[in-house]
C-alpha cells in the first residue's frame, strides 16, 4: 500500500553525444559495432520472461553489408502468439496492482540502464541491423527512447494527480486503471525509439502486452528486451515474439480479451486491421483502443521571401537523413520560380559530397535502405521517370546497386505536373521530388499542397515574410499534425514536439505527450457521500 503521493518531476531531455574524432564515445561506440559484427547471435523470441528458441531460424544481415551474418532469430507460430496472450492476462492482475511508484522505477531504471551501460551496444545493434549512421542511431536508440521512458513516468503521475471536484460533505475521486485484457504493439523498423515506446507506454498505464516488431528490427528490439528484463520488468508483462505479422493480427484479433492496438506502419497494415477489428467488435469484452501513426507524404513549401540557403540545408537533412525512411522525412518540395534555380544547384552540389556506405565508416552520410523490396520499389519510381513522357527528369543522383548493399543515391526528381507520381506517393527513400511554380502565385499553390496527398504527418513552410508565415500556418491548419516553420519537417523531440498526424496518417494520439498515455487508461469514478439522506422528499414536495 502506498502512503503517499509521488511525484516523478519533468526531466531533461538526454544530451546527443557528437561522435566527434578523438571523443571517448566514438571510441566506445566503434568498439561495440566490431564486438557485435565478431559474433553470430541466436536471438530467441521472450515469452512470460522465458526465453523461446523455436528452431525456425531466419538471418539477419546489414542492409548495408549483405556479405555479413550478424545472426538469426527464432521465428514464431500460432501457439507462440497464443502463449503471450497467455502469459499477459496470467500477469495482468498482478501487474495492475503493482503501485505506481513501483512500476515507474522499473521504465526509470530502463532508462539509466540504456543511457549508461547499454547505450553504445543499443546504437551499434540499431546501426548494423537498421542501417543508420552513428548521429542517426544516437537521436533514436538511445536519446528519444531514453526521453520517452522518462518523460511518459512524468506524464502518467500528472495524470493520475487529475482528480475531480469534491463538495463538502462528499468525496470524489477517479482510479485510472488499466485496459481489461491486453494490448498488442506493433513497432516499425526505422526507428528503435517506436519499438521500445509502443510496448512500454502501454505497459507503464499498468497494461500487459504482446509486443510484434518488424522482422528487420529484431536485432534492435532484442536488446532492448534485455534492458526491460534487467531493469525489473516482471515476467509476462511485455512478451516479445517474431511470428508472420498477418498472424499476429489474425490470432490478436480474435481473441476475446484483445484490448487495443500500438501501430507505427503502413496505412494499408493499419486500415485492415481496423476493418478487422470492426469485423470482430461483439467478440470483445470492452472496445478496443486502436492508435497507429501510418506514415506521410511530407512537405516543405518554400514562399518567394524565403532564404534559399536555409532552405538547402533543410532539405538535405530533411530529404536523406536516414536515406529518407522517417515517416516525417521531407518527400516533396514546392519551389518559387525567383528561388528554384539557385535551391537546385546549390542542393544537388551538396548532394554530390554525400558520402555513401557502410555504418562502421563514420564519414558516410548515406547507408542503406532496410531490405531489397524497398530497393526493388524505389528503383521503380526512379527509373519510370525515363518514361514520363516529359512529366519529370532527375536532375541529381538516380543512381542504384545492390552487389554488397540496398543502395540508393540520394536522388532529386523534378516533376512538371504538380500531380506527378511521386508528388503524391509514398517512397520511403532518399528521393526528394521538386515542383517549381510561379512565384506570383504561391497562396493558389497552397491548395495543391494540402489537396495532393492523403497523408497529414508533417510539412513545413520556409518564409520571411510574417503575415505570409501566419496566412500559410492557417491555410495548411490540417495538412500536417507537426507543422514546421523555417526548419526541416523531421526530428520531433520528446515533450518538445509530441509527434502524430491526422488523414491518413493516423489516429493523431502524439506520442512523445500525455495525450498517448490517455488511451491505454480506463477511468472509473467514485462517489462517496459522508452522510447518506434518510428520505427519498426533496423540499420541494411540501405543500
Amino acid at each position: 500500500m502506498s502512503n503517499g503521493y509521488f511525484h516523478f518531476a519533468e526531466p531533461k531531455n538526454e544530451p546527443v553525444l557528437s561522435y566527434a574524432h578523438h571523443t571517448p564515445e566514438r571510441k566506445a561506440l566503434k568498439k561495440a559495432i566490431a564486438d557485435l559484427k565478431a559474433e553470430i547471435r541466436d536471438i530467441p523470441m521472450y515469452i512470460n520472461g522465458q526465453q523461446v528458441f523455436t528452431g525456425n531460424k531466419k538471418e539477419i544481415r546489414p542492409p548495408h553489408e549483405t556479405n555479413h551474418l550478424l545472426g538469426h532469430f527464432h521465428e514464431g507460430t500460432a501457439e507462440h502468439i497464443n502463449m503471450a496472450i497467455d502469459a499477459a492476462l496470467t500477469a495482468r492482475e498482478a501487474w495492475a496492482n503493482t503501485s505506481w511508484e513501483h512500476r515507474a522505477t522499473i521504465f526509470l531504471k530502463a532508462a539509466e540502464l540504456l543511457a549508461t551501460k547499454y547505450r553504445f551496444k543499443m546504437n551499434a545493434a540499431t546501426m548494423l541491423g537498421q542501417s543508420k549512421n552513428a548521429y542517426q542511431a544516437e537521436i533514436d536508440s538511445a536519446c528519444e527512447l531514453i526521453d520517452f521512458l522518462r518523460f511518459n513516468v512524468h506524464f502518467l503521475s500528472q495524470v493520475y494527480a487529475q482528480q475531480p471536484l469534491s463538495p463538502q460533505g462528499f468525496d470524489n475521486r477517479m482510479e485510472y486503471r488499466p485496459l481489461e485484457g491486453f494490448v498488442l504493439a506493433v513497432t516499425p523498423f526505422n526507428f528503435s525509439a517506436i519499438g521500445g515506446n509502443l510496448p512500454t507506454a502501454p505497459a507503464m498505464c499498468g497494461n500487459v502486452v504482446v509486443w510484434k516488431p518488424a522482422n528487420t528490427q529484431v536485432y534492435s528490439a532484442s536488446v532492448f528486451m534485455e534492458i526491460l528484463l534487467e531493469a525489473g520488468l516482471p515476467a509476462g508483462v511485455i512478451n516479445l515474439i517474431y511470428p508472420p505479422g498477418a498472424l499476429v493480427g489474425e490470432v490478436c484479433f480474435a481473441n476475446p480479451h484483445f484490448a487495443g492496438v500500438h501501430f507505427t506502419g503502413s496505412t494499408g497494415v493499419f486500415q485492415t486491421m481496423w476493418k478487422t477489428i470492426g469485423e470482430n467488435i461483439a467478440k470483445y469484452k470492452s472496445y478496443p483502443r486502436i492508435v497507429g501513426e501510418t506514415g506521410g507524404k511530407d512537405f516543405v513549401f518554400v514562399h518567394p521571401s524565403a532564404n534559399a540557403d536555409a532552405v538547402v540545408a533543410n532539405l538535405a537533412r530533411g530529404a536523406f537523413e536516414y536515406q529518407g525512411q522517417k515517416c516525417s522525412a521531407a518527400s516533396r518540395a514546392y519551389l518559387p520560380s525567383n528561388l528554384a534555380a539557385q535551391i537546385k544547384e546549390k542542393l544537388c552540389v551538396e548532394l554530390e559530397t554525400m558520402k555513401m556506405g557502410i555504418v562502421d565508416d563514420f564519414t558516410n552520410f548515406i547507408n542503406a535502405v532496410i531490405d531489397e523490396k524497398s530497393f526493388n520499389s524505389l528503383v521503380k519510381y526512379i527509373d519510370g521517370v525515363k518514361h514520363s513522357d516529359g512529366k519529370a527528369k532527375i536532375i541529381c543522383g538516380g543512381g542504384y546497386d545492390k552487389t554488397h548493399g540496398y543502395f540508393i543515391d540520394p536522388t532529386i526528381i523534378e516533376a512538371y505536373d504538380p500531380y506527378y507520381v511521386t508528388m503524391c506517393e509514398e517512397l520511403f527513400g532518399p528521393v526528394l521530388t521538386i515542383y517549381v511554380y510561379d512565384e506570383n502565385k504561391w497562396e493558389e499553390m497552397l491548395d495543391i499542397v494540402d489537396k495532393t496527398s492523403p497523408y497529414a504527418l508533417t510539412g513545413a513552410i520556409f518564409s520571411q515574410d510574417r503575415y505570409s508565415i501566419e496566412f500559410m500556418t492557417k491555410k495548411l491548419v490540417n495538412a500536417a499534425g507537426n507543422f514546421y516553420i523555417n526548419d526541416k519537417p523531421t526530428g520531433a523531440v520528446v515533450g518538445q514536439q509530441p509527434f502524430g498526424g491526422a488523414r491518413a496518417s493516423g489516429t493523431n494520439d502524439k506520442a512523445g505527450s500525455i495525450l498517448n498515455l490517455y488511451r491505454w487508461l480506463s477511468v472509473r469514478t467514485i462517489k462517496e457521500t459522508f452522510v447518506p439522506v434518510t428520505d427519498y422528499r426533496y423540499p420541494f414536495h411540501a405543500e
